[in-house]
């Protein structure tokens, strides 16, 4: 299975999801830095509408706050996260520039420069010179699967393009994405609003208007798939735009070893009755597995009370907890299963 990156950027074949970056194609940790703007009052007609899942509403509502952005490699979305001049997007859709221009709903264009982004999650913050615009609100609670999803952003360079649908699942990993050391494509929402090269960045918007994902990638059609998108969940965004503001990157839970997915060969030589599971091939000396007493040739197969049958769960699981946090490993050894207590750290820089 391949997934593309929502963006707009000409990526070859990104693995085995695709980013929706630029037409290229958890629960997360307290925020350290305020939010959005916070709901709008009930009062209001516009939140009156959009609560009816009036798409039209929550199209006017939100369209100010989404921005195409673009730059000699490509194009993709953003959402405006507060009034003077920080926009949110996807660290795939700007790349390795630092200056790019964004194109506003009103008709007005500036220049932006890249402040910080964050591989790990594909969030990046741009700096604009306006002190006018008017910012999105962001939903930090996960939706409810079956929920209106609307997701809004420039796809191949259509600015101002709206889709709909539903939410389809939460907390999805995409798979393969581990094999190809991509951290970011884990603890996603799905949606069958249509997904495109250039909505990455986009907003995907719920029925009161409120963003609750940040779209990043789709499984493309050739890969047999109808509708099958992703977003960064709101939360996330939140938290990792608060420390990228503060603090010019974000912390990440580390384990401190060398994770392999468990193949039907593992399986045999290790004596294991199913491929499942994530092998452990290096412990980094001094790091928190090393500390807690794992070593090479382990098996990890839970975090707390929650499975690990892949690497991309593994990597979900660290998603949702915090540096510093105590977690229990159950792992088998020898034939044995045996647990652990790890102390997450936060993850080195390089």
């Amino acid at each position: 299975m391949h997934a593309r990156p929502a963006a707009g950027i000409a990526v070859a074949a990104l693995l085995v999801a695709v980013l929706a970056g630029c037409t290229l194609t958890r629960e997360p940790q307290a925020r350290s830095a305020p939010a959005p703007v916070t709901a709008a009052p009930a009062g209001n007609s516009s939140a009156r509408a959009a609560s009816a899942g009036d798409i039209p509403g929550v199209v006017r509502k939100v369209e100010p706050s989404v921005v195409t952005i673009s730059h000699d490699q490509g194009t993709g979305s953003g959402v405006v996260w507060s009034k003077d001049g920080v926009v949110v997007t996807n660290a795939h859709v700007v790349g390795d520039v630092r200056d790019v221009e964004v194109a506003f709903f009103d008709g007005q264009r500036a220049e932006g420069r890249v402040r910080a982004t964050d591989p790990d999650t594909d969030l990046a913050v741009v700096d604009v010179d306006r002190k006018d615009l008017e910012p999105a609100t962001f939903q930090e609670e996960l939706p409810a699967v079956g929920e209106l999803a609307v997701a809004m952003g420039s796809p191949l360079g259509f600015q101002n393009t709206v889709t709909a649908g539903i939410i389809s699942g939460l907390h999805r990993e995409i798979p393969g994405s581990a094999q190809q050391d991509i951290r970011s494509l884990v603890d996603l929402i799905q949606t069958d609003a249509a997904i495109s090269p250039g909505n990455s960045g986009g907003a995907l918007v719920n029925g009161r208007g409120q963003v609750v994902g940040i779209n990043v990638a789709y499984i493309p059609p050739e890969q047999g798939a109808v509708a099958i998108g992703f977003a960064i969940p709101g939360a996330t965004a939140v938290d990792v735009v608060g420390q990228l503001l503060k603090n010019g990157r974000a912390t990440h839970s580390y384990l401190g070893i060398q994770p392999d997915q468990v193949t039907d060969e593992v399986a045999s030589q290790l004596g294991l009755d199913q491929a499942r599971g994530v092998v452990v091939l290096n412990v980094v000396e001094g790091g928190p597995a090393a500390r807690a007493g794992l070593r090479p040739g382990d098996v990890i197969v839970r975090m707390d009370d929650a499975a690990v049958d892949t690497v991309e769960d593994l990597f979900g699981e660290l998603r949702q907890r915090k540096p510093s946090s105590q977690v229990r490993i159950t792992y088998i050894r020898d034939g044995r299963e045996q647990q652990a207590t790890v102390t997450l750290a936060d993850r080195p820089t390089s």
